[in-house]
């Protein structure tokens, strides 16, 4: 039984995510294990569930613990180092830091381009334009979601490469586009929408990061525009300059 003090001034959720937490550092709770459940937790620290999720929350908003829904709350992993650079490939960069890659096509559509897709694709808006919806995964774990442009003129058959291939850089370079590179990104602070939240399995509202980014042929040609929501426990940014 963990007990912990009352009327010390301390909030009862504070006490209860300052332990877990020095558990996680001490390694009581080692990287990937799953905590007990908030029941479990309750019942251990003599307090009611409401108490033990806002603590979860406040570690799980912090980055040591992971919450994946109907599989449970875990201790996260080292974050994954996600280099922002002129060549930023999802499945190379988790390769390399020794997690599997994985995820599959969403849905996929042909499109009139809007003002903000024309602008970034250097294209008239109402052109033709290819979105893919995609997610991606590290070790089976929901990293990424992305809404991507193509413009239709430059890479007419886009969808159904990918949806072979199941990487956009292989489908890239079947079209003859081997050697593109990323132009610009920006990086934005959002909260998860009922779709997002669905795919990466977090909570409506979730705090993701999300990457904007233009890639360019070798000749300059605008490709692709992409908006990427991440989420934010699972990476960190590492900005090349």
């Amino acid at each position: 039984m963990n007990k912990i003090e009352r009327g010390r001034g301390v909030s009862l959720w504070r006490q209860i995510a300052e332990r877990l937490q020095h558990e996680i550092v001490a390694g009581t709770y080692k990287p990937g294990t799953q905590l007990p459940t908030e029941i479990e937790l309750a019942n251990d620290y003599e307090v009611n569930r409401h108490t033990v999720r806002r603590a979860i929350a406040a570690l799980t908003e912090n980055g040591f613990l992971t919450a994946t829904r109907g599989r449970g709350t875990f201790v996260a992993d080292a974050p994954i180092t996600y280099p922002i650079s002129s060549r930023t490939r999802f499945s190379e960069i988790i390769s390399a830091q020794k997690r599997q890659p994985g995820g599959r096509l969403i849905s996929s559509a042909e499109e009139s381009a809007d003002e903000e897709v024309a602008k970034h694709l250097d294209i008239a808006a109402g052109d033709p334009v290819l979105r893919i919806e995609t997610l991606r995964v590290a070790d089976g774990v929901p990293i990424t979601v992305a809404t991507i442009w193509f413009c239709k003129d430059l890479l007419p058959d886009l969808v159904p490469h990918y949806a072979e291939l199941g990487s956009i850089s292989k489908a890239l370079a079947r079209a003859g586009y081997e050697n593109y590179k990323r132009d610009k990104s920006w990086v934005t602070a959002i909260a998860a929408t009922a779709d997002d939240a669905r795919l990466l399995q977090v909570e409506v509202g979730f705090p993701l990061m999300q990457i904007t980014s233009v890639n360019v042929s070798e000749s300059g040609e605008k490709l692709q525009y992409t908006r990427s929501r991440f989420r934010g426990e699972t990476v960190q940014l590492e900005i090349e300059s």
